[in-house]
C-alpha cells in the first residue's frame, strides 16, 4: 500500500511503513531477531517476535555496543539507544512485489569491533537509485559481544546474527520489490572477513550468489588462539571468560573491558604473534562449528563454487593507519625491520620469516625508504595478499573471481594517503562528506574527477550484481587480469607481482596460539 509520502510493506513479523526520499522508499530500524539481552544475552539470534498494526519504519535502530573508536566519524554520536541492536535498512525504488529487483545487502567494517548500519557514509541512496535495485544494510554484534570466544556461547554471534539477516532478506525481500534469488552480499574491511566467512559457513550456503569482498583482512583465529584472547579480555574486569560471568556486566560497559586490553595487546607477543600487533583483538574463529575451516582453505576445496565472487583491495591500503597513529613521515629503520620480521611471509599461518623476510623484503624492494617498506608489508600481510589469495582459492576451487584495486588517490592532505584502506567507501556510496569522506575529501565534497571514478566503481558493482559481469574479465593464474580503478582505469595483470611471489608459498588460515 502506497500513498504521497509513505509505503506500507507487511514482513513475516508485522507490517512496517517507509517513506519516500529522492525517489526511492527507505524503510529504517526494520528488526530481524530479538533484541540480544537478558536470557537472549550472547546466544545465537533468535526470530523477532510478531507486532500488530504498523510499525514505522523511519529511524535507524541503535548501534550494537561498541568501543569509542571513530564515534565521531561515523554517526553515533547522534545514534539512538535502546536494545534493537539487529535491525536492518531498505532503499527500494518500488516495494512492488512484482518487480523482482536485484537486490545487495551491505555488511559494514570497523576491525569486528566498530560499526553502525545507521552511519551517514552508508547512506544508500546512490547505489539503489543508479543500479535500480534494492539495498540492505544491517546491523551485527561486535566486539565482546559478536566475537570474543567464551564458555557457554556460541561462537561468531556477529556472523550468525549476519546469516540472520540474510534469512530475513530471504523470506521477506519480494515484498519490498527486491528478488530473494538475485542477492549479493558486499562488505569491506571486517565486513569483507564477514563475506569471506559467509562464503565458508554452511548455515549461509545459498542465501546469496553472487559476493563482493573489498579489502579482506588476514587475521582469522584459531579456537585455541580465540580463547587465549577471551581470557585475556575478562581478566580486565576479573571475571572468567564465560557467558555466565561477562552477562553480568553492561553491554554497554563491557565495551570498556574489551577496550582496555588494546594498549596492552604486545604485552602477549610470545602467545598471539603477529596479532597483539594488530588494531583489534576480534575476528572470526575458526571453531570447527559455525566457521568450520578458515575461508582460504574453504573456497580452495570448493565451499562457494557455485558464487561468483569480486575481490580486491587498495593500493595503499595501510597508510591510513599510519596516518592515524601519527606515523606518515616518522617511520626509523628500526621500525621497519620490526615490522618486516614481524609480518613478513611465512609457511604457515602466524609464521614469519623473521630475519629471513626482512632480507627477503629488502631485496625485493632495494630502493625502498623504511617507510614503504613498513607501509608495504603492513599492506601485504595484512590486506592485500590474503585478499588476492582469496580469489585464487575461489579459483582452485572450481569458482569464479574477478580481481581489481583501487589505485587513485584520497584528495586530502595533498594527496598524501594515496590510495588508503576505506577510501571505496565513499566512492562506492558518493558520501563524500559524511564519516571517512569527511577526511579524505578534507571536507570540501567531490570533484568531477571523483564523481567520474565514484560512478565507475558503482556501476562496476551494480551491474555484477544485475548480471554477474562488473565489465573486465574473470581472474586466472596465467594472465592475471585485474581491474585498477584510477584516473584512467585500465585492465592489466596484477600490479603486484614483486608481493604476489613474496608471498605464494605463505599459507594463509587461522592463527594459532604459539605458547
Amino acid at each position: 500500500m502506497t500513498s504521497a509520502g509513505a509505503s506500507v510493506v507487511r514482513t513475516h513479523a508485522g507490517a512496517v511503513r517507509g517513506r519516500r526520499e529522492d525517489g526511492l522508499v527507505v524503510f529504517r530500524g526494520i528488526p530481524f531477531a530479538e533484541p540480544p539481552v537478558g536470557d537472549a544475552r550472547f546466544a545465537a539470534p533468535r526470530p523477532v517476535t510478531a507486532w500488530d498494526g504498523t510499525r514505522d519504519a523511519f529511524a535507524f535502530g541503535p548501534p550494537p555496543p561498541q568501543e569509542s573508536g571513530f564515534q565521531g566519524r561515523t554517526g553515533l554520536i547522534d545514534a539512538p539507544m535502546g536494545d534493537d541492536w539487529l535491525t536492518v535498512n531498505v532503499w527500494t525504488p518500488d516495494p512492488d512485489a512484482a518487480a523482482r529487483r536485484p537486490v545487495m545487502v551491505w555488511i559494514y567494517g570497523g576491525a569486528y569491533k566498530l560499526g553502525h548500519s545507521g552511519s551517514p557514509g552508508y547512506d544508500a541512496r546512490r547505489i539503489a537509485r543508479d543500479g535500480d535495485l534494492v539495498v540492505v544494510t544491517l546491523n551485527y554484534r561486535l566486539g565482546v559481544e559478536g566475537f570474543a570466544r567464551i564458555d557457554g556461547a556460541p561462537a561468531n554471534r556477529g556472523l550468525l546474527d549476519q546469516v540472520a539477516a540474510l534469512e530475513w532478506v530471504r523470506e521477506n525481500i519480494a515484498a519490498f520489490g527486491g528478488d530473494p534469488g538475485r542477492v549479493t552480499v558486499f562488505g569491506e574491511s571486517a565486513g569483507a572477513g564477514s563475506v569471506a566467512s559467509l562464503l565458508a559457513m554452511p548455515s549461509a550456503a545459498g542465501l546469496f550468489g553472487r559476493a563482493i569482498a573489498q579489502s579482506v583482512p588476514g587475521p582469522f583465529f584459531s579456537d585455541g588462539l580465540a580463547r587465549d584472547i577471551a581470557a585475556a579480555i575478562a581478566a580486565e574486569a576479573g571475571l572468567r571468560p564465560t557467558a555466565a560471568d561477562l552477562s553480568s556486566v553492561d553491554p554497554r560497559r563491557l565495551t570498556a573491558v574489551g577496550e582496555a586490553l588494546g594498549p596492552k595487546m604486545r604485552e602477549f607477543e610470545d602467545r598471539w604473534g603477529m596479532v597483539a600487533h594488530t588494531l583489534t583483538a576480534f575476528s572470526p574463529v575458526v571453531d570447527g562449528e559455525v566457521l568450520p575451516t578458515a575461508p582460504w582453505q574453504a573456497l580452495a576445496a570448493g565451499s562457494a563454487r557455485d558464487v561468483e565472487l569480486i575481490v580486491g583491495h587498495t593500493r595503499n591500503e595501510y597508510r591510513l593507519f599510519a596516518a592515524l597513529g601519527g606515523h606518515l613521515g616518522t617511520i626509523t629503520d628500526e621500525q621497519a625491520t620490526a615490522a618486516l620480521r614481524t609480518f613478513g611471509p611465512g609457511p604457515g599461518p602466524g609464521s614469519g620469516f623473521g630475519a629471513d623476510g626482512e632480507r627477503a623484503y629488502r631485496a625485493a624492494f632495494p630502493d625502498a625508504s623504511p617507510e614503504e617498506l613498513y607501509e608495504w608489508v603492513h599492506s601485504d600481510a595484512v590486506f592485500r595478499m590474503p585478499s588476492l589469495r582469496l580469489a585464487e582459492a575461489q579459483i582452485a576451487g572450481g569458482g569464479r573471481a574477478h580481481v581489481y584495486e583501487l589505485a587513485w588517490p584520497a584528495p586530502a592532505y595533498g594527496g598524501a594517503l594515496g590510495a588508503c584502506h576505506g577510501l571505496d567507501i565513499p566512492l562506492l556510496f558518493g558520501t563524500f562528506a559524511a564519516d571517512l569522506g569527511l577526511m579524505l575529501f578534507a571536507g570540501v565534497g567531490s570533484s568531477p574527477e571523483a564523481e567520474a571514478v565514484s560512478s565507475r566503481f558503482r556501476t562496476a558493482w551494480t551491474a555484477f550484481a544485475t548480471t554477474g559481469d562488473p565489465g573486465w574479465p574473470a581472474y586466472d593464474t596465467e594472465r592475471r587480469p585485474t581491474q585498477v580503478f584510477d584516473t584512467e582505469s585500465v585492465v592489466t595483470a596484477y600490479p603486484h607481482e614483486t608481493s604476489r611471489r613474496l608471498w605464494e608459498h605463505h599459507d594463509f588460515g587461522a592463527l594459532p596460539l604459539l605458547r
